[in-house]
């Protein structure tokens, strides 16, 4: 089955202590991510790196839940250090502009026209981006694997309760450890 690796919003401004939604456990899913990446790299599976970017002279919709963040050409919505396209062969990017990776974008298209069958998902977090590019990966068609210890969130139990949602109606989980054999 072919697959493709998303990586959901490696920016500082989930990883770097000055980000704006920084959260201390937010790099602990640094390692994994990138054994992931370097996993998907070495055997040419595509990778996706989905940035959160919002416009810094218009209003956004997602502002009237959260303040605004991850303006675009802001060091909060740079990729944080060792992430985002770094040349590498079947790599690209999405900007989003809301949770989900497949919302208003390219990827549904961009992964049907690579007959890509099998997403693989990581990053941060779990309850809000992740879980939504789960949902809507599954509402496109595509098998949804989960990579449980490549994401987290600074909601605990909100990320356990996502991950069970997702398992239950969406997908399936994965360990790093699974999900670098499943890319290799």
């Amino acid at each position: 089955m072919k697959s493709a690796l998303i990586v959901i919003d490696m920016q500082n401004s989930f990883l770097h202590p000055d980000g704006e939604n920084y959260y201390p456990e937010a790099p602990a899913v640094v390692a994994n991510v990138k054994r992931l990446i370097e996993a998907a790299a070495g055997s040419d599976v595509a990778i996706v790196h989905a940035a959160d970017r919002h416009r810094e002279e218009f209003e956004d919709f997602e502002q009237k839940r959260l303040p605004r963040h991850c303006v675009s050409g802001g060091f909060d919505a740079a990729y944080f250090d060792g992430f985002g396209p770094a040349g590498r062969r079947h790599e690209i990017e999405i900007v989003k502009r809301r949770f989900s990776a497949f919302f208003a974008t390219e990827l549904a298209l961009f992964l049907n026209e690579q007959a890509i069958e099998r997403v693989v998902l990581c990053g941060v977090k779990t309850n809000c981006c992740v879980r939504a590019t789960a949902q809507d990966a599954f509402a496109n068609g595509f098998e949804v694997c989960v990579v449980s210890d490549a994401t987290n969130s600074n909601r605990e139990h909100l990320a356990r309760a996502s991950l069970e949602d997702i398992e239950r109606y969406m997908g399936r989980l994965a360990t790093t450890q699974e999900a670098v054999e499943m890319l290799s």
